[in-house]
């Protein structure tokens, strides 16, 4: 069979730290170029991980079946538009776009074109948070916590909560089911308008969901915490795992062999992506998937300015 090929637009330091190391070991694909608009510092990176550098993103789009999208969000439009025009397949990071409209016709793009289109949302590939996930048949609250030690501002609240915020909502309402439905909630700022805490509370059925953000929390912790009946769960990190189901408490241990960015789900979300271009199949992060987190995120925004 094959391969596919496999090109990256964007060589920043998501790129740097989370995609190229998974990328880079390629097996069942080719990884056959990059481009990034400043050619001299992407050059450098180009060569640590020995890819071609690629003079534009047309350039790119006719030498590759598949593209990893880790430019800045407000060029997200553009250039996913321009790949699937081409009629390549794209993995965009969050947010698909700036704006909720640009999403709305990237989706539609994607599917007249009939390409895969998918947002990488790598806490929905994390080992753990798919365990925990399987444990909820019967759960009766679910709470995601993610904050940061001391990250106030430079951006405004909206940029704050499709940056960083998506993920918390995005992540609970994956595990506790997609019908979840806004109850209450909270969000401050301060008199420059940046996010300062953030707390949200879902119902899916009998099982509630919260979310929470704090920006200048003293420390860079996440976890979820899960209730079900028979059960209490708390996952740390995406690499902790702590169990009480009447028979004490069971720590499971950190897999010896296992990755930083196999725990965190870059490496599950990237074979994903290129699985599903691979067998034609949707992938679990589709574009319309994408959507339904950023549609809650843009309503808690709106909601929040017109107070």
């Amino acid at each position: 069979m094959t391969k596919l090929r496999v090109g990256v637009v964007g060589l920043g330091g998501i790129a740097q730290k989370a995609w190229l190391p998974v990328l880079a070991t390629a097996g069942d694909w080719t990884l056959q170029g990059a481009f990034s608009p400043t050619r001299a510092t992407a050059q450098k990176v180009c060569d640590a991980y020995r890819i071609p550098y690629v003079s534009s993103l047309a350039q790119l789009a006719e030498q590759c079946d598949a593209v990893f999208v880790h430019s800045a969000t407000s060029s997200h439009y553009a250039v996913v538009s321009e790949l699937l025009q081409a009629g390549v397949n794209v993995c965009v990071d969050k947010p698909l776009a700036e704006s909720l409209s640009d999403a709305q016709r990237l989706v539609e793009l994607a599917q007249r074109k009939k390409r895969t289109l998918m947002v990488g949302f790598n806490r929905r590939f994390s080992p753990l948070y798919q365990d925990l996930k399987a444990k909820l048949a019967n759960g009766a609250s679910v709470r995601m916590d993610k904050h940061r030690a001391d990250s106030v501002g430079p951006n405004d609240l909206r940029f704050t909560l499709l940056d960083d915020y998506l993920h918390v909502v995005d992540t609970a309402l994956w595990l506790g089911g997609s019908e979840a439905q806004l109850q209450s909630g909270t969000l401050l700022t301060n008199d420059r308008g940046q996010m300062l805490y953030a707390e949200h509370h879902f119902a899916s059925g009998n099982l509630q969901i919260t979310t929470s953000m704090h920006r200048r929390a003293g420390s860079q912790r996440e976890w979820v915490q899960a209730v079900t009946d028979g059960g209490l769960f708390d996952v740390t990190d995406m690499r902790e795992w702590r169990e009480e189901c009447g028979s004490g408490v069971v720590n499971r241990p950190v897999a010896g062999w296992q990755s930083t960015l196999e725990q965190r789900g870059f490496a599950g979300c990237a074979r994903h992506f290129l699985d599903c271009v691979a067998n034609q199949t949707v992938p679990e992060t589709s574009g319309e998937q994408a959507l339904m987190a950023q549609r809650v995120v843009e309503k808690l925004w709106r909601d929040a300015i017109s107070e």
